[in-house]
């Protein structure tokens, strides 16, 4: 008979053997998450980490997961007691962690041109490109919510989506009122304001304000600019319009049988804006804007078309991903909304080239001088297929001059910061949402390792097996993103066998 000392080693012993078989392969005996379910504990180990608020990257630490809040970050430990009863493991080795992305200019579809087109392609695009939260900035209210809720509830995968229904239009101040007292109590997140006047947009922005409801405006050419944002704190302008507008000495120099009616005229000369702005006033107008805390959503990418038309027909990506609903609406046709290239020259590619430098220099003031500046892809249009188009936008930041860690931080808490939660999204920290994104590679080092493996030729044969987003988290719910892909793939080609010969 052993005595009860010798037992109690004994029993420790043989836990000390089951500790050191768990451990004794590393990872590799654990389980890899699986796609689409929220683990009751998910661990991402040995990975280098973006914290998301511009501080450098460091590493290689251990993420857990319960549920679907962060719960704790540390120094990556082979023997940590952590790693015992997790549910699925992720290793990150020579991989990085960025917080989710927020994509702050998007558009649910589900048809174009007259072709269905299902949302789950849409979702799936934007996943796997590690967009997990998603401002929809104007589509069918109603469905929307329907997508809303099933995306909170896990039911689809799916970002998390803020709705903020379209104003458009010219009505009697009551009715105004009226419109946006029900928005906000069908659960409107905010309003985007688009193609209105002075006059409307104020009474809009006041009774917004009232009940609390953020506002994004598209300024377009209406007598509404700037100055009216600052006036009344919109919550964040769109593209650009209204920003050089308040900086003109007078209007713009339109031709005579200019018709903003007419999108070849309409974006032809919006190609010619940025040079007319007098300087010293637009340094004037960014800061009435910082001043004022309005954020600038700049959506870079969805004008690259206008400089050149020849990239913008030939993304590789198209060739696997290009549903032929927006394959249709994509070709010059009158009738469709940005697709107005039928009648355009290599001299309005000169003028927007142009464009692009001053309105590149004039987001870098606006953010040197304290304004907030975000990431948006405005994806459905001018040949800017879903999530491809928002990791161009992040390239486009780092043209415009800003460090791939300030681009990253445009994606991510930034994004938080405009839509209220900077408390719960937009960072890899300890108490936060678990949005993640698990990227095959350094995006600081090239951001285009963010590009599926496989789509550039020349990232390929630069990075070998790196590149590429190999999960993205979204509410503690990890996504596979070769999974997503291949989904979307299939809708793609199921719905080509129906529309081609």
């Amino acid at each position: 008979m052993h005595s009860p000392a010798k037992w109690t080693l004994f029993r420790w012993a043989v836990f000390a053997v089951l500790i050191a078989a768990c451990f004794s392969d590393g990872v590799a005996q654990q389980a890899l998450p699986q796609h689409g379910k929220r683990a009751k504990k998910l661990l991402i180990l040995n990975a280098m980490k973006v914290d998301g608020v511009g501080t450098p990257a460091e590493g290689p630490v251990d993420i857990v997961i319960e549920g679907n809040r962060i719960t704790r970050i540390s120094p990556s430990d082979p023997d940590g007691l952590y790693r015992l009863d997790a549910d699925g493991v992720i290793d990150a080795t020579n991989q990085y962690v960025l917080p989710g992305f927020i994509n702050m200019h998007s558009h649910l579809q589900n048809s174009a041109a007259g072709i269905e087109m299902p949302y789950e392609y849409q979702h799936a695009l934007w996943l796997s490109a590690g967009i997990t939260t998603a401002r929809d900035l104007g589509s069918n209210f109603d469905e929307a919510k329907v997508e809303k809720r099933k995306s909170a509830s896990g039911e689809i995968a799916a970002p998390r989506l803020f709705l903020y229904p379209f104003f458009t239009g010219e009505m009697a101040e009551e009715e105004i009122r009226n419109r946006v007292r029900n928005f906000k109590q069908a659960g409107a997140d905010g309003i985007k304001c688009w193609g209105i006047d002075r006059e409307t947009f104020l009474v809009v922005a006041d009774e917004a304000n009232k009940l609390g409801l953020k506002i994004a405006h598209h300024v377009g050419v209406e007598d509404a600019n700037a100055n009216d944002d600052a006036a009344v704190g919109t919550t964040s302008i769109e593209h650009w319009y209204g920003i050089p507008d308040a900086a003109l000495d007078g209007v713009q120099s339109f031709p005579s049988d200019f018709n903003h009616a007419n999108e070849l005229h309409r974006f032809r000369y919006a190609g010619r804006l940025w040079r007319e702005a007098n300087p010293e006033k637009l340094q004037q107008v960014l800061h009435m804007l910082v001043d004022s805390g309005v954020a600038w959503d700049p959506t870079l990418c969805i004008y690259e078309a206008s400089r050149d038309l020849q990239r913008a027909i030939t993304q590789p990506w198209f060739d696997a991903f290009l549903h032929p609903a927006l394959e249709k609406f994509f070709t010059p046709n009158p009738e469709y909304h940005g697709s107005f290239f039928f009648g355009w020259t290599n001299t309005d590619e000169v003028y927007w080239k142009e464009n692009y430098k001053i309105w590149m220099k004039a987001v870098r003031d606006f953010a040197n001088m304290g304004g907030i500046v975000t990431t948006g892809e405005d994806a459905g249009f001018i040949y800017q297929l879903y999530g491809f188009g928002y990791l161009r936008e992040l390239q486009l930041h780092e043209e415009a001059g800003f460090h791939p860690l300030e681009v990253i931080q445009h994606a991510t808490h930034n994004g938080a910061k405009v839509l209220g939660m900077e408390k719960e999204l937009g960072r890899v920290k300890r108490g936060y949402l678990a949005d993640l994104v698990v990227v095959n590679g350094n995006p600081l080092e090239n951001l285009q390792i963010l590009l599926p493996r496989g789509i550039n030729k020349t990232l390929d044969l630069q990075h070998g097996a790196q590149g590429g987003i190999s999960w993205t988290i979204k509410d503690g719910i990890p996504y596979d993103t070769s999974i997503l892909l291949n989904s979307a793939k299939e809708i793609v080609q199921a719905a080509r066998a129906k529309t081609r010969p």
